[in-house]
């Protein structure tokens, strides 16, 4: 009789604990299902963020990438005629920088504009993007901080300031010598004048942080080597040429 209490208290203490397990179960359920709901919330709410959209056709961030690429592809082509032609170690390291910094910019904003699915030619006016909102020009920093007048945009068709015309690119491929330097000097020196508005004015305006960075970056590396050619022209009995 004895075994048989305790094998009933036993069974009863075992049916008791079966109770209390039982009832923990659903406990447990519940708050697993609630942090899971959370997490749920929380991950479902990271997931819908919308990406920002990309720059407008004529925004400036477009209109400086697609303008500027112009504008280095012809520096890159008249260095690469650098590279080949000059004799001078000078102008050749200048004409090295300005192939392998600007081809790598030139691929940034191509990029860019691939990016954004935007032309990656201008579809109006050069510089139309540089026009304030009451249609004039915006004044920008010169080179020595004080304000300069930006370059109004140009009719569609017309190069940009500072561009090598059709015939002096071909005058450049016919030169030799001394005189091949003095005139890519000139020419490179006054492409970069022509470009430097529009490197301040995408540094100061862009609505894209990596724009104006890169804007900015342009602006300071083209100062530099603008100062550097004056110097070389001048070494050389030569002066710089007008913006056309």
């Amino acid at each position: 009789m004895t075994i048989e209490r305790d094998l009933g208290a036993e069974s009863a203490a075992e049916s008791a604990s079966h109770g209390r397990r039982r009832r923990r179960v659903p406990a447990a359920v519940a708050v697993l299902t609630l942090l899971g709901g959370l997490v749920l919330g929380i991950g479902g709410t990271l997931l819908v963020t919308s990406t920002p959209a990309p720059p407008g056709e004529d925004s400036i961030d477009v209109g400086f990438a697609q303008d500027m690429s112009i504008h280095h592809s012809q520096a890159v082509e008249m260095s690469a005629m650098a590279l080949t032609n000059s004799a001078d170690p000078a102008v050749r390291t200048l004409a090295y920088d300005v192939i392998t910094t600007q081809q790598s910019q030139l691929g940034t904003m191509q990029g860019w504009l691939t990016l954004w699915n935007r032309s990656q030619l201008p579809t109006g006016e050069p510089m139309r993007w540089m026009r304030s909102p009451t249609g004039t020009s915006e004044s920008m920093p010169g080179m020595d901080g004080h304000a300069t007048m930006s370059p109004a945009p140009t009719p569609v068709g017309s190069p940009m300031p500072g561009m090598a015309t059709t015939a002096e690119l071909d005058a450049l491929r016919r030169t030799t010598g001394p005189a091949f330097d003095t005139l890519y000097l000139q020419l490179l020196l006054r492409h970069h004048q022509g470009g430097l508005p529009m490197a301040r004015h995408a540094a100061a305006t862009a609505s894209e942080a990596a724009v104006a960075a890169l804007a900015q970056q342009i602006t300071e590396t083209q100062e530099a080597e603008a100062a550097t050619m004056t110097q070389l022209l001048a070494a050389r009995g030569a002066t710089p040429l007008p913006m056309n």
